[in-house]
């Protein structure tokens, strides 16, 4: 029997004190990740380079005392290792080269080659098994397929994804296959991460909400199911997170239908709502809204606690609805674990 919270949430407990970490807890709001990210020189060096990862990643598990750290990473580096161009434009956030076409797909690298690129991930991986709190629970994480695919189709990301929707609408068949190559490569790539020592993983589906139909089932639902699948195959007891952002009624059932040990929500439902609707078929992450880190405030103490008693009846994770933005007050933090913690 464990005694990591997390770990004992993704089976199915109900604590009294939810575990709590948040999307993006290792960022620009803080000071000490300002002063990293300064001296790596720029955001890939920073992903790419061991030390630096771990040494981010870690920052907030020394501030905050969280109950996980993520690893620190990128969605897009599995496109680069797949043989995507990737930079990131100042203030404007990341660019990839473009794929359009069947061809484009074709002349993607086999995905056995990933590893080439995303060994200094897996070295960052083994270094936060060595160095994070005995307590404290290592979360590795991908991109889903969709999302990523988003991004090598249009180049950045975009509202309503309008280029992978024209893709998909112009060679269902071409389109299916980028899908399944980022599938396959997703497999590989988080299996190589719990080797290192990621005690579970995360999949984050940014853009699942642009979807729909039998869209939805086939390029959101579907490809998480077979990473899952994959995945506890090779790794059996590993525990998942998925996480198809702003699913809407696209929530209900996926955990059940995809395998997933626990399945994260946006602030665009109410925690009443997925307590009812989702809770029941297991472990619920989420789903503070990231601007009261923001404003903070007695507001800030009100929700947390909203939510807290919201999820009380089953196993809950607490998390923000989507990640902790640049303009949050490190300050608002605290008082978040105060009122989960209390």
């Amino acid at each position: 029997m464990t005694d990591k919270t997390i770990l004992r949430a993704l089976a199915g407990e109900r604590l009294d004190v939810p575990p709590v970490w948040l999307m993006r807890q290792a960022g620009r709001y803080l000071p000490e990740y300002r002063a990293t990210r300064a001296k790596a020189g720029d955001f890939l060096t920073l992903c790419y380079t061991p030390d630096l990862a771990a040494e981010v990643t870690l920052q907030p598990i020394r501030r905050y005392g969280f109950d996980a750290a993520i690893l620190f990473a990128d969605i897009l580096l599995i496109g680069q290792a797949l043989g995507s161009k990737l930079w990131f434009a100042e203030g404007e956030g990341p660019r990839m080269s473009t794929i359009t076409d069947a061809a484009g797909v074709a002349a993607l690298r086999p995905v056995e080659a990933i590893h080439e690129t995303l060994s200094p991930v897996y070295e960052t991986v083994r270094i936060l098994a060595r160095e994070l709190p005995r307590d404290t629970t290592l979360i590795g994480f991908a991109g889903a397929p969709w999302t990523v695919a988003t991004y090598m189709i249009a180049g950045r990301g975009k509202d309503e994804q309008a280029g992978a929707h024209a893709f998909k609408a112009a060679d269902r068949t071409a389109f299916s296959a980028l899908i399944d190559r980022i599938a396959e490569a997703t497999v590989e790539y988080l299996s190589a991460q719990i080797t290192a020592g990621a005690e579970v993983v995360k999949l984050f589906d940014s853009w699942a909400g642009s979807l729909s139909g039998q869209d939805f089932t086939d390029f959101a639902l579907a490809p998480t199911a077979r990473i899952i699948a994959a995945l506890k195959a090779r790794h059996p007891g590993i525990p998942v997170i998925a996480f198809p952002r702003e699913a809407g009624q696209g929530y209900v059932g996926f955990a059940r239908a995809t395998g997933a040990d626990c399945l994260a929500v946006d602030n665009s439902v109410s925690a009443d709502w997925a307590a009812q609707h989702l809770q029941p078929d297991g472990c619920v992450q989420g789903n503070l809204d990231p601007r009261h880190m923001v404003t903070g405030g007695p507001a800030l103490t009100a929700e947390a606690r909203r939510i807290m008693r919201a999820f009380a009846g089953g196993p809950h994770i607490f998390n923000l609805g989507h990640g902790i933005t640049p303009d949050a007050d490190p300050d608002n933090v605290h008082r978040l674990l105060e009122a989960i913690r209390g």
